[in-house]
């Protein structure tokens, strides 16, 4: 348990590096942040934070970094604190205004925006299809037994999958069962008519009912297992930034966004906890996205236009915390009013 004097000199520690990007030794901390102690007291109470695995120098002569354990304790602290609103809010509103497209548009409007705003790379998720208003669902035959399922989602959202029933089913069959399906589905969502379609769509189909059946079992594995779409901008501005000179920072996060999966459990929880979540250095690990122990990540829930998101930074463990949570959580309200 940190002290009260220890909580200042850690917090001190942690805003001198991310403003200046050097150690920060005890005559700074006096002289920037904490001028009622001398030096030498600072320098102790530096000397047994090192201990406890808040700090570490990277020379015997230098100040001290501090260690991601460090970035914790500062981000429980801004993220428990009142923030200010930062300047350029109205331009973003307006900005996204002009977005009249559908939702995935504005969504990477929205990833390369956060990544201009930070330096970071902006991501962001449209989660929970099975939550999501449907507008029409069309079933188009491709030839044989193939569909193609084309799925229109409240905000404008269209996803497709194909699939193969288990034999030939007439292409007027299968314009009567769309008709069936959309006259359930539309204006619902996938969560609330699931259950009842099967004994709608089969009155009166039933000589194809292993093929409706199928085609509606297809649908609910796609709608309910494809349960995020993901956005991101920005890659190219981490090459500026001195932490991803290694090249091993670097393509530990392009892996992250190349693969996507990784982020679903982080994104999952984001959206379930319906609260901002900062994963920092080894704390990625537990997620199971490797390579990022050196990297930080900032998650926020959202929504917009009726659809439920997720919107986040990608940076390294010196990411302007306090600045960057308060662009999200500002963009997250602006979002909020595109309905």
């Amino acid at each position: 348990m940190l002290t009260e004097r220890q909580l200042g000199i850690v917090l001190a520690v942690v805003y001198e590096y991310i403003k200046t990007g050097e150690p920060a030794g005890s005559r700074t901390i006096t002289k920037k942040y904490i001028k009622g102690l001398s030096p030498a007291t600072i320098r102790n109470e530096m000397s047994d934070l090192e201990e406890m695995g808040y700090f570490y120098q990277p020379h015997t002569s230098s100040g001290r970094l501090p260690t991601a354990k460090s970035y914790r304790v500062y981000v429980d602290s801004v993220a428990s604190r009142e923030r200010l609103r930062p300047s350029g809010t109205g331009e973003w509103q307006k900005e996204i205004q002009t977005r009249r497209s559908g939702v995935e548009d504005l969504l990477r409007y929205v990833t390369n925006m956060l990544s201009r705003l930070t330096n970071c790379v902006g991501v962001a998720a449209v989660s929970g299809l099975d939550n999501t208003e449907i507008q029409h669902i069309d079933l188009m035959p491709l030839g044989g037994s193939h569909i193609l399922a084309l799925i229109v989602l409240k905000g404008g959202l269209v996803h497709h999958s194909q699939f193969a029933l288990p034999c030939d089913v007439d292409a007027l069959v299968i314009e009567e069962l769309t008709h069936r399906i959309n006259t359930v589905a539309s204006g619902r969502t996938w969560n609330e008519v699931r259950d009842v379609l099967y004994d709608f769509v089969l009155i009166g189909l039933e000589s194809v009912e292993e093929a409706c059946r199928m085609a509606i079992s297809e649908l609910d594995n796609f709608l309910t297992m494809q349960n995020y779409r993901f956005f991101s901008s920005g890659a190219q501005h981490i090459l500026n930034l001195p932490h991803f000179q290694t090249i091993g920072r670097l393509q530990a996060v392009l892996s992250l966004l190349e693969q996507e999966r990784p982020l679903a459990s982080m994104i999952e929880r984001c959206r379930k906890s319906k609260s901002l979540n900062v994963s920092i250095g080894e704390e990625n690990e537990t997620d199971g996205i490797e390579g990022m122990t050196e990297s930080s990540m900032i998650l926020i829930p959202a929504q917009t236009r009726q659809q439920k998101a997720v919107l986040g930074l990608i940076g390294p463990l010196r990411m302007d915390y306090e600045r960057s949570i308060n662009i999200l959580e500002a963009m997250v309200d602006v979002l909020g009013r595109e309905e």
